[in-house]
């Protein structure tokens, strides 16, 4: 009779035999799965000499989709001179390959359109989960000129520039009652024919891309992505990365 400490050779030896058999069966569908990554081309390879246009691209892809209340909403953080960073989200309302440039309005008195005088660079993302993309721009700010936002303020619903007008973005209020007041205060002046025109205040901002990263997810983990770094003479080189 065996003693219950004794090992059988035989024994082991059929187990490991019965877990090395089990291993291609368990890792067939996995190598299967990560070279059939190679047949995506959500990034092309080689990457594409400029990110722009592929950028507009898969902006315009989340506008077709339908699947979302604002397609075009992105975090944009920015940063006092000190480098306090502060973050929400706004709504892009046009990317321009040729500048290139990301366009957003705000008020200029704000706390971001604050920072963004006193300190002109700003970080931005967008996410498309339908798509499971992501887009990260890093940049140089400036304003819109004055004729820009002028036409853009015309193309807002009404009830949109008379928030703008009389909201004083960022600063404090006695009470959300004193708000609503001055917002009925100026629909009043708009309904008896005072033309409604942009405040001083608000207008666009453009952000002039100095980096650019497309991040397309993949199971695993092993998400696609690449960055593009433009130089001071407006050339763009593009990496690789690793997810």
């Amino acid at each position: 009779m065996r003693h219950p400490t004794e090992t059988n050779h035989d024994e082991t030896a059929h187990d490991e035999t019965t877990q090395n058999e089990a291993a291609p069966n368990e890792t067939g569908p996995i190598i299967a799965a990560l070279t059939s990554m190679l047949a995506c081309n959500d990034l092309p390879d080689p990457a594409p000499a400029d990110p722009m246009p592929l950028l507009l691209a898969w902006f315009e892809d989340a506008r077709k989709s339908e699947r979302y209340e604002d397609f075009n909403a992105m975090t944009l953080a920015t940063a006092t001179p000190d480098g306090l960073p502060s973050a929400r989200v706004v709504l892009c309302k046009a990317i321009e390959p040729e500048t290139p440039a990301l366009v957003f309005y705000t008020s200029y008195t704000s706390r971001k359109g604050e920072e963004l005088e006193a300190n002109p660079h700003a970080a931005a993302v967008f996410h498309w989960p339908h798509a499971r993309r992501q887009a990260r721009i890093e940049g140089r700010v400036r304003r819109t000129t004055a004729q820009e936002s002028d036409a853009y303020f015309k193309t807002r619903p009404l009830l949109s520039r008379i928030g703008a007008a009389a909201s004083r973005q960022s600063a404090a209020i006695a009470s959300r009652r004193e708000l609503i007041a001055e917002a009925v205060r100026t629909a009043r002046r708009t309904m008896t024919g005072q033309q409604l025109k942009r405040p001083d205040n608000w207008g666009g901002y453009r952000i002039i891309p100095d980096r650019v990263e497309l991040w397309s997810a993949r199971t695993g983990r092993l998400h696609d992505r690449v960055l593009w770094t433009r130089s001071p003479e407006g050339t763009w080189s593009a990496r690789r990365l690793s997810a």
